[in-house]
């Protein structure tokens, strides 16, 4: 399966961002109201320019305090982003978030952001998966199939 296919199981397809110039504590209000780990970092709501998560913000508030709240979201950004294409089946979405150590992976296609998928949306899917194969092989052994 791919992760196309972990984008269409989602419930809601909104893409939440933010702007470079916006406060981190804008985004810490943003990431709190909406029960989200990480932003997109966009000037037009459809380009990445960059990702601010909960734990950006966490790191720069124990190394600097408070001050850091009113700095733009672009200079806690991470602005070299790993992307998925929707295409890329869920174990290399697995691998590359694994391997980067982080938490949301931004969807794009033809230059375009299309969605953003969790470690827990890929968890999920793959749970799915792992469990419609079983049946299938279930029930090829008791010859259901």
């Amino acid at each position: 399966m791919t992760v196309r296919h972990i984008l269409s199981s989602k419930a809601a397809h909104d893409i939440l961002t933010i702007k470079p110039d916006a406060s981190v504590s804008e985004a810490a209000r943003v990431l709190s109201e909406n029960r989200i780990g990480a932003l997109i970092v966009s000037k037009d709501g459809a380009s990445l320019d960059g990702m601010l998560s909960e734990r950006d913000i966490v790191r720069e508030l124990g190394k600097r305090g408070t001050e850091c709240l009113d700095d733009p979201v672009s200079a806690l950004m991470t602005a070299k982003v790993v992307t998925a294409k929707p295409d890329d089946v869920t174990v290399q979405a697995l691998s590359k978030m694994t391997e980067g150590r982080f938490r949301h992976l931004p969807v794009m296609e033809d230059g375009n952001l299309i969605g953003v998928i969790s470690i827990g949306d890929v968890v999920a899917f793959r749970i799915k998966e792992i469990e419609h194969e079983n049946q299938n092989l279930t029930d090829m052994i008791v010859g259901h199939g």
